[in-house]
């Protein structure tokens, strides 16, 4: 509803959500699609800050998928990044110890689906629109939300031990009215953010515009704190420091070598 208003209000009008790559909407719909669960089915079992911290290994993931992938060279210092942030990870994860939470690596999926996500978003800049690539996104949502709905919105398969199987299953409920206000911010605040992020990474270098996510970094720190009162452990704190001295350092070189 809200990219639909922008679009009537900008004067753009039905033709910015038309396509001719409908395979392609579909392939990123789903990429975003698992990015957003996995990551919620994560945040469901780990704090904030450190569910977010792991999330922004993306630019490392990013670096080791260009030479598996496409068979780039890396130099020592992209690969120093590398390590940087997957010593961070294992840092963050701790296996081996009891502390391990295999729902880090629900967000490590959420993390490599979020950098292909807007790779395609750079692939499709010349002929999509950043309102359709929202739009197609949201629709995806819909039509993905109403099937789990009908799936076990009646809470058939709920109360798994685990606490992201739990998040997942658990029965669905028509929310009190105290919690609309926050409902609709939340989607308005998406809606805006998804346009503008969309945008950022249609007309500038991703490089570019990747520092910037790292703000949420120190927000998810703050909100862990005021709102679920929560800190980071010192170890987690550590990990936290080496993705985000190996993402921006991945960042940084990619600036550099303008890829």
């Amino acid at each position: 509803t809200v990219i639909v208003g922008v679009v009537t209000l900008t004067g753009q009008g039905p033709g910015s959500l038309r396509t001719t790559r409908p395979l392609a909407h579909l392939v990123r719909v789903a990429i975003v699609l698992v990015s957003n669960v996995t990551y919620f089915m994560g945040l469901a079992a780990l704090p904030l800050a450190n569910a977010v911290a792991i999330a922004f290994v993306s630019p490392v993931l990013v670096t080791l998928l260009s030479v598996v992938i496409l068979h780039e060279r890396v130099g020592p210092w992209r690969w120093g990044a590398v390590a940087l942030g997957m010593l961070g990870v294992l840092v963050m994860m701790r296996p081996g110890a009891e502390a391990f939470q295999w729902a880090a690596l629900l967000v490590l999926i959420s993390s490599l689906c979020y950098a292909s996500s807007h790779m395609m978003t750079r692939a499709m800049r010349g002929t999509e629109s950043a309102f359709a690539l929202n739009f197609y996104v949201q629709v995806g949502f819909i039509v993905v939300s109403t099937t789990m709905g009908l799936a076990v919105g009646d809470g058939r398969f709920a109360g798994s031990a685990d606490p992201s199987l739990a998040f997942l299953l658990h029965g669905w409920r028509w929310p009190p009215m105290v919690d609309w206000p926050v409902f609709l911010v939340g989607g308005l605040v998406l809606a805006f953010g998804g346009l503008m992020i969309s945008q950022a990474y249609r007309t500038c270098e991703a490089a570019l515009i990747a520092p910037f996510e790292y703000m949420a970094l120190p927000m998810a720190l703050v909100w862990g704190l005021l709102v679920f009162g929560t800190w980071p452990d010192g170890l987690s704190l550590v990990g936290m420091g080496l993705i985000l001295a190996g993402g921006l350092v991945a960042v940084w070189r990619n600036a550099v070598r303008g890829v």
